[in-house]
């Protein structure tokens, strides 16, 4: 290839650290590159010596001991290749440490420096001779599907951020500085309960509640204002939760305002149930039906957050799955686009690795099967927001191996949890340093893992769960006899709430549901038991709740 561009790189004066060089050749490489290493510890001499006979595009020099020395060594290797005739004709890279690479911006001939902590990515745009400490708009896709198949096979990163206070400005500012590091792909507003619920009914906000749970936004200004924020760095997209009222108005507005990469609502919660808005059940489940056929019109993605839910009240395993199923049911029937199906692991925390990664599975095949041409279906994960512990020590020890075992779902998505989580609300700092170690873990976990999922008793407990969960869906389908489609039938789904088919134990004294089902963890999975203890199959516990007739309304 006679046009084939060309890169020389070498370690200088007394550094054999080659590792951060040669893989700095190696994105070269794949860029297209013809490249040539000079090899560690080499002379100046040498160095330039090799780049006179190689005739590079691009020279890569590297040193990673102390600065005080880096700074004596590259300012005689200036001299050296600007009485050879180099400077000037070939862009000049640096890498090092953070303290050295602070040295050769000093001295002001590279054209870029790295310390380490940049993306192949921006190495890319340097080859090219294009800026990197200022990143463009168009290097980074602005919708959600596009942005994951531009970072794959790494999953993108998102992470819930929103600073609990009288204003906007401490957002803003966090926004900023996470949007500047680069280190996610996505932020998600946290709205203060407000937000979500009163937008566009002052009269019904609460002074006293501003910033509860959240930031509070009030006005359409607001949310230009913390989009704007965004607009640096690797330009991440933002996103909200749905609101709890005026759901197609408050989609509207996120949508205008802060480009909202995709849509987050449920079936059974947000509503009176949880009493986190002021719908009864059954028309709720109505209006979440509305939004995602509101979002597939306009080709938004639709993320589903419907299982765990569930998951979080300590809800049989059974029912976490089916309650997947009906989602992805629902989202196909509804227009539904691109589905993001979220996989809560550690929830409840009293599942082991393993069974919890077997009710993933078995969620994956049960909602996968609804796949097809129109209706796209990506895989987010996060850890359990109530697993972690206090002591932040435990608590990123605790993101690091949750992260590991949501890598065996191989997600296009991770929804990072900071570790800082069950004692405040994350800063922007701490959200900067949950996302570094979570893409640390993946990162490795890409280099290949043991296969985790082959193992014989998570596949015997994917498969038995798949099995009880379609006796269930069947017992649900029962109830509409008379209906097109009982699975997407608002009454059907809360009659299937109020007879206990879908329940979970903090459900008790709900005006929508028994919450009578007890669970159990027994070997790591969560169970339905008897009055004993004693686990009950689907087949069992459908035929007692027939027999006894009684329940609570359908809301």
């Amino acid at each position: 290839m006679p046009d084939q561009k060309k890169v020389l790189a070498g370690c200088l004066g007394d550094c054999v650290h080659v590792a951060g060089v040669t893989r700095f050749l190696a994105v070269a490489e794949d860029a297209g590159y013809e490249t040539f290493f000079t090899g560690p510890a080499t002379d100046l001499e040498a160095f330039v010596d090799a780049i006179l006979a190689f005739g590079p595009d691009v020279i890569g020099v590297s040193y990673r001991l102390t600065p005080d020395n880096a700074r004596t060594l590259l300012h005689d290797l200036r001299g050296m290749l600007d009485a050879a005739g180099v400077l000037g004709r070939a862009r000049i890279l640096f890498g090092g440490t953070p303290p050295v690479a602070a040295v050769a911006r000093e001295l002001g001939y590279f054209d870029a420096v790295f310390s380490g902590e940049e993306s192949p990515h921006l190495v890319r745009l340097a080859l090219e001779g294009q800026v990197v400490d200022e990143a463009r708009l168009a290097d980074f896709p602005q919708r959600a599907v596009e942005r994951i198949r531009w970072k794959a096979p790494s999953p993108i990163l998102r992470h819930h951020f929103g600073i609990p206070a009288q204003t906007i400005a401490p957002t803003v500012d966090g926004i900023a500085r996470i949007a500047g590091s680069g280190a996610l792909d996505v932020i998600s507003l946290g709205a203060d309960q407000d937000a979500q619920a009163h937008f566009f009914h002052p009269v019904r906000q609460d002074p006293r509640r501003t910033g509860a749970g959240g930031v509070p936004f009030r006005t359409e200004d607001d949310l230009v204002t913390l989009y704007e924020a965004s607009r640096r760095g690797n330009f991440p997209l933002l996103r909200s939760y749905s609101g709890t009222a005026d759901h197609i108005r408050y989609a509207d507005l996120l949508v205008r305002t802060i480009q909202n990469a995709w849509c987050a609502t449920s079936l059974f919660w947000f509503n009176d149930m949880d009493g986190r808005g002021p719908s009864p059940l059954a028309r709720s489940i109505r209006e979440h039906q509305q939004l995602m056929e509101w979002h597939g019109e306009r080709d938004i993605p639709v993320e589903g957050n419907e299982s765990y839910h569930w998951g979080m009240r300590d809800a049989p395993d059974v029912v976490v799955c089916a309650s997947a199923y009906l989602y992805a049911h629902n989202a196909r029937r509804f227009g539904v686009r691109d589905y993001i199906m979220t996989y809560m692991f550690q929830s409840p925390p009293m599942l082991s690795n393993g069974m919890d990664l077997a009710r993933a599975l078995a969620v994956v095949e049960l909602t996968e099967a609804f796949a097809a041409d129109d209706f796209r279906i990506w895989r987010q994960t996060r850890t359990g927001l109530l697993s972690y512990p206090v002591d932040m020590r435990r608590a990123r020890a605790h993101l690091a191996q949750s992260m590991m075992l949501q890598m065996a779902l191989r997600p296009h998505i991770v929804h990072v949890v900071g570790y800082s989580e069950a004692d405040h609300a994350a800063t922007a700092d701490e959200v900067i340093e949950s996302a570094v170690m979570t893409q640390e873990v993946i990162d490795t976990a890409l280099r290949g893992n043991p296969d985790m999922t082959a193992d014989p008793r998570i596949q015997r407990r994917k498969e038995q769960l798949i099995g009880e969960t379609h006796r269930l869906i069947d017992a649900i389908r029962e109830l509409g006899p008379g209906e097109d489609d009982p699975l997407s039938s608002p009454d059907v789904l809360a009659q299937a709430v109020a007879l206990g088919l879908l329940d979970a134990p903090q459900l008790i004294n709900n005006r929508y549901a028994p919450g009578r089902v007890r669970t159990r963890s027994i070997d790591g999975a969560l169970w339905t038991v008897d009055a004993h203890g004693v686990p009950v199959d689907e087949t069992t516990r459908i035929a007692a709740i027939r027999a006894a007739g009684d329940h609570v309304a359908p809301g």
